[in-house]
């Protein structure tokens, strides 16, 4: 290792460690930091039992299960994000686009997206007026209902990507449902393309935990908005599953699950917002 590399790591360890220090000092003045626990972040929650976990690799297995999800809801569906695009497709080869999606959805279900309000420094991307012009797009003649969280520091963004189907299955991970800096529908062959290729994946929960994953939601809408979503109802496991020969997952059934949710969903952007990773 040169003495650039020794740098580069003792300067990212380091701020590394300034940013776990700043978020243990928010969670302790909001009483919802655990201490040092063998039981991690998640110790504020009791284990929940029946809950499935299905493991997704890559957007071209878990883009087509979310949006099936979406397809088949008769209550609500709530999203939260990093970024949304639109324009972006969740299928190969189809033309629906997630506003086409969302849109359908709404005319019959609750339909909320809870989107980063983007970069307050017009130097980091995406910026408050691309985010903005994304939302006006997204629910322009549309029933969908959509809030920008700009509750952050100038070096923070909101990472988190959510999916929350009727109360009863919820998609947790890494794929934001969106093409900028990045094609996220990407398979784990990935071939050649001319863009960005993401790997990364999501899981789809159904259980209990699907409940805490909800309140979370729920939370952060309140924070932005002001306003009180009622609560889903606990779902119990359902027989069902979003596996198949098109659309593989690793499939986990455990016995318990913990929420690590915590009231502070920023994760420290250094470089700019551009990765979502």
């Amino acid at each position: 290792m040169d003495l650039r590399e020794r740098v580069d790591e003792a300067l990212g360890r380091r701020f590394e460690q300034l940013v776990i220090a700043h978020h243990r000092r928010r969670l302790r003045r909001i009483g919802q930091y655990p201490g040092q626990t063998s039981g991690g972040w998640a110790t504020g929650r009791p284990p929940r039992a029946g809950n499935q976990v299905d493991v997704h690799i890559d957007g071209a297995t878990a883009l087509p299960a979310i949006a099936d999800a979406i397809e088949q809801a008769t209550r609500s569906v709530w999203l939260a994000g990093w970024y949304f695009s639109p324009d972006f497709r969740l299928r190969p080869g189809e033309s629906t686009t997630l506003r086409d999606l969302l849109a359908a959805a709404a005319e019959r279900v609750d339909v909320r997206v809870l989107a980063w309000a983007g970069a307050p420094l017009p130097l980091f991307r995406p910026d408050r007026a691309q985010v903005r012009e994304a939302r006006d797009e997204l629910t322009r003649g549309t029933r969908i209902e959509m809030a920008l969280d700009a509750r952050e520091r100038p070096f923070h963004c909101h990472h988190e990507k959510l999916v929350v189907v009727d109360g009863t299955v919820a998609f947790v991970g890494g794929i934001d449902l969106t093409s900028y800096e990045g094609d996220r529908l990407d398979s784990s062959e990935h071939l050649a393309r001319d863009g960005v290729g993401w790997h990364d994946a999501a899981a789809r929960i159904e259980g209990p935990t699907v409940a805490d994953v909800a309140d979370h939601f729920r939370l952060r809408w309140h924070e932005v908005t002001g306003e009180q979503l009622p609560p889903p109802a606990v779902p119990s496991l359902q027989a069902t599953s979003n596996c198949s020969s098109s659309a593989p997952c690793r499939r986990r059934s455990i016995g318990s699950s913990r929420a690590a949710s915590s009231r502070s969903s920023s994760r420290t952007c250094a470089r700019s917002a551009a990765h979502s990773g």
